[in-house]
Order: structure tokens, then C-alpha cells, then sequence
């Protein structure tokens, strides 16, 4: 499998976003010294500590303002209009920040009180806002420019038989003004339709395959051509597709907007009049935070947890013979594996006739792990997970590849747990506790795909609270 790639033209756009940032801060250091503070041009006005410093951090805290706001997700697909509205937002944010920690201290000797500060935070918005807006309209346009005269353009793969992707497929290949396709070829879900262009793509593969072929071909746009008798097979394919929604854009002939309802955005006025699939993507800004919550929480809870940590350890040796700590492989982010770590509740060679779930009244487990999973004190090592990066807080509950595929049987859409960092607890976990069955990893499973599809921090927070209820209660099982 190839290693992950940074979206096409996102260093370039860095750059020229941080030497943006560089001169919007240097027009306004001169704006301000100038005109709000009235003092004469001079060389002084930059030759101290203060604005040097300046200088190297401010337009690295502006990258990291634009990263937050999304700014570099394929960033050669972006509409104009959509980024202007991207940047106001994300410049006053940034102003907002920039003004409040760096700024607000260094503006006392303003003349006018409060006018003065206005004027600070007003000119350094405009200036930050203007500049950057004429940088991204002019990389833009140079980018549909390339496009347009087929200098650039995306590996695309075609999948389905239906008659009128041909139509379509040769005005894309026709246009004088090219729409970006780079069409390597296609994929025909078995069944009785020949794919209609089989004498001009290569075929590049079946289903089972097309997992492996997104990762080799660096595939970044998918065109479903599904006939109504395929339609059965598309609840597989926007599992697959979902798994790579970070990096490929998904679009459909115009003839399946029935069963897509609901699902699609607006094609684009000058396009070949394909639908856009909506994947579900998790914004940035709330996946940092998110990630903040999860290491801050999670290195106190182990500072402050020790002695209960040992306490805990202590008495898993006593119990029964064997190590204080559980260790097992599970599978999380983006399908990959990981250790997880329990306290052990169980004796020793509990699974050895292979893998089991566990249930109330099970011999296996020790008296004292029935009473740690009463109040999950069992799970607490693995805010050393949390803090690894190999699981949240909150986020659908980690599973063995075994039992992944037990579940796949029966809904195949599993994989889209792995969209997010598995979780310590989850909301199918609040519900249902420690799953027994695959029957009942299947109902966790419909719970934790909701939480996934409006995921938020007030949801997060909402199943904290109720997994620290579960605690209390001791209802845990």
C-alpha cells in the first residue's frame, strides 16, 4: 500500500500563505507606526527584537489559523466564492487571536483610548483580509487556467456499465476547455451489461480490489455509472468510497440522482453535469480541538490517577496468576492496527480456543474483574492510548479484526467506524455496555455510525457525562 500524500498544490499554497501573512504584518507594522502612532518613517521603526520576532512567529500562527478553517483540502477544486467566504471568517478569527495575544499589550501608547484600538484591529483585518483574498483569486484562476488547458488534471476511475456513461465520457474527453478527468480506466460490477467503453479504457479490476486501487492508482475522483440493477451494490461502494473521503471526490451520472437523494450537492453550471456524493468530512478546526480535549484530559487523569493506577494493579496480581496489564491487537483509524491496554479481568488463557466475547456470569472472568468492569476501572489504562494517538476519548469502541469481519456479514458498513479514532466509550457503549454477540455489536454499531454522521463537542460531551453516570452507578457489565 502507498504511504498517504499531501492533496496536489497544498505545499505551494503554503508558502505563498505564509509570505502573505509575512507582508500583510510588515504593511501593518508601517500603517501602524506611521499613521496610529503618528511617528516619522525610519529605519528604527524595524531594527528591534520586538518586530523580528514578529516577523517568524505571526505568519506561522496564521498557517495554523487557515489549517483550522480547511483551507488546504484540495485546494485546485475550490470555488472562488466559497474561499472568500473562508478567508473573511478565517482572517477575523485570526485578528481576533493575533489581537488578544500579541497586540493588545503593545497598543497602550495609542493616541484617541479606544478609538485607537479599533483602528488597530480594523486596519490589520483589511490589510490581512485584502491581501490574502488576492493571493488565493490569483492562484485559483492560474489553477482553472491549467486545468482548463488539460496542464493539470485528476486520476479518475469509472465504476458501473450504465449506456450513458459513454455520452458523458466523450464530452468530458472532447471539451476544448478540459474539466480536470485524467480517466485511467474502469471497474464493471459483474453482471449482465457490457461496460460500453470497453474498446477505448483499459479495465483496471473488480470490487474486491477497488480498496487497494484507490491506494495504487492515487485515484482523486470516482465517477459512479450504475445501472438499477447494480443499485445493490452501492451501499458497499460508499463504504469503500468513505473510508478515502479526506483525499477522493465522488460523483454520478445524472441518472442515479433517484437513489441518491438526498445525498448529492449541485453539479457545477460548466460542468459534464455529474452529481457530487456528500461524504461526511469532520472539519479540522474540530478535530484539533477534539484532539486537545483528548491529551490534556487524558495526561491529567494519568498524573492524577496514579495511586488509584497502582492501587488497581496490586490487586490484578493478587487475583489470579498472570501480568497486571492486557495486551490486544485492534483495529483503528483508517483500518490500522494497534495495541490496546486493559488491566486484566480475566485468568489466563481465557481465549484459547479462540476469539470470544465475554457475558454476564462468565467463569473466565476473575472476581475482582467483575467487580473492575462493574465500574470500568478496567479501561483506565488506555488513556495512555489516547495520549499515543491511537484512540480518543469518545469514539466508536475499538473492535478485533475477527469480530470486524463477523459483523461485516451482516452490516457491511462497518468499516466507516473507522472514519475516527476509536474511543474509550462511545454512545453504543453507554447504551449496551460490553457487547455479548455480534447481534449486539451490530445495534452498538448503528448508535456509534450516528454519533460518527453528527459528531460535535457537545456530543461529546453529553456521552462523557453519561459514561461517568454508568461509573458512579457501578451499572457497567
Amino acid at each position: 500500500m502507498k504511504s498517504w500524500r499531501l492533496p496536489k498544490g497544498v505545499l505551494f499554497y503554503l508558502f505563498i500563505d505564509y509570505l502573505i501573512a509575512s507582508l500583510s504584518w510588515f504593511i501593518f507594522i508601517l500603517f501602524r507606526r506611521t499613521i496610529l502612532e503618528a511617528r516619522p518613517l525610519s529605519y528604527e521603526i524595524f531594527d528591534n527584537d520586538s518586530f523580528r520576532y514578529s516577523m517568524l512567529v505571526v505568519p506561522v500562527i496564521w498557517i495554523m489559523v487557515h489549517i483550522i478553517f480547511d483551507s488546504y483540502r484540495n485546494v485546485y477544486r475550490m470555488s472562488r466564492l466559497a474561499e472568500i467566504a473562508r478567508t473573511f471568517f478565517a482572517t477575523f478569527f485570526g485578528v481576533f487571536l493575533l489581537f488578544f495575544t500579541i497586540l493588545l499589550d503593545d497598543l497602550v501608547n495609542y493616541m484617541g483610548g479606544y478609538k485607537g484600538y479599533y483602528l488597530a484591529f480594523a486596519s490589520l483585518w483589511a490589510i490581512q483580509f485584502g491581501c490574502t483574498v488576492f493571493s488565493r483569486m490569483l492562484f485559483l484562476s492560474i489553477a482553472s487556467y491549467r486545468i482548463q488547458n488539460g496542464k493539470f488534471s485528476f486520476n479518475t476511475l469509472i465504476i458501473g456499465s450504465h449506456e450513458n456513461i459513454s455520452p458523458i465520457y466523450h464530452d468530458i474527453i472532447n471539451r476544448k476547455r478540459q474539466l480536470g478527468y485524467n480517466i485511467l480506466g474502469y471497474i464493471r460490477i459483474p453482471g449482465k451489461h457490457d461496460f460500453p467503453l470497453e474498446n477505448e479504457l483499459n479495465a483496471l479490476g473488480d470490487l474486491q480490489q477497488l480498496h487497494q486501487l484507490l491506494y495504487d492508482l492515487n485515484i482523486e475522483e470516482v465517477i459512479l455509472a450504475l445501472h438499477k440493477s447494480e443499485h445493490t451494490k452501492l451501499n458497499k461502494l460508499i463504504s469503500t468510497l468513505d473510508r478515502h473521503s479526506n483525499k477522493i471526490l465522488v460523483r454520478a451520472i445524472p441518472d442515479m440522482r433517484g437513489i441518491l437523494l438526498g445525498k448529492v450537492n449541485m453539479p457545477s453550471v460548466r460542468g459534464a453535469g455529474l452529481l457530487e456524493i456528500k461524504t461526511h468530512f469532520i472539519p479540522i478546526w474540530l478535530r484539533i480541538i477534539k484532539r486537545m480535549m483528548d491529551l490534556s484530559t487524558s495526561f491529567l487523569v494519568l498524573i492524577l490517577c496514579s495511586p488509584l493506577y497502582l492501587f488497581i494493579a496490586i490487586r490484578v496480581k493478587i487475583s489470579s496468576k498472570g501480568p497486571v496489564f492486557y495486551k490486544q491487537e485492534r483495529i483503528g483509524k483508517y483500518g490500522r492496527p494497534f495495541t490496546i491496554y486493559k488491566f486484566r479481568s480475566m485468568y489466563l488463557d481465557a481465549e484459547k480456543g479462540g476469539p470470544q466475547l465475554s457475558s454476564t456470569g462468565d467463569s473466565r472472568i476473575t472476581n475482582w474483574g467483575i467487580k473492575m468492569r462493574k465500574y470500568r476501572l478496567d479501561e483506565i489504562p488506555q488513556f495512555w492510548n489516547v495520549l499515543k494517538g491511537d484512540m480518543s476519548l469518545v469514539g466508536p469502541r475499538p473492535e478485533r479484526r475477527f469480530f470486524i469481519n463477523q459483523i461485516a456479514k451482516k452490516a457491511p458498513n462497518v468499516h466507516k467506524l473507522h472514519k475516527v479514532r476509536p474511543g474509550i466509550t462511545s454512545w453504543g457503549q453507554v447504551q449496551y455496555g460490553y457487547a455479548s454477540n455480534v447481534d449486539e455489536m451490530v445495534e452498538r454499531l448503528k448508535l456509534d455510525l450516528i454519533y460518527i454522521e453528527n459528531l460535535t463537542l457537545k456530543l461529546d460531551l453529553k456521552i462523557l457525562i453519561h459514561t461517568v453516570l454508568v461509573i458512579l452507578k457501578g451499572s457497567g457489565k
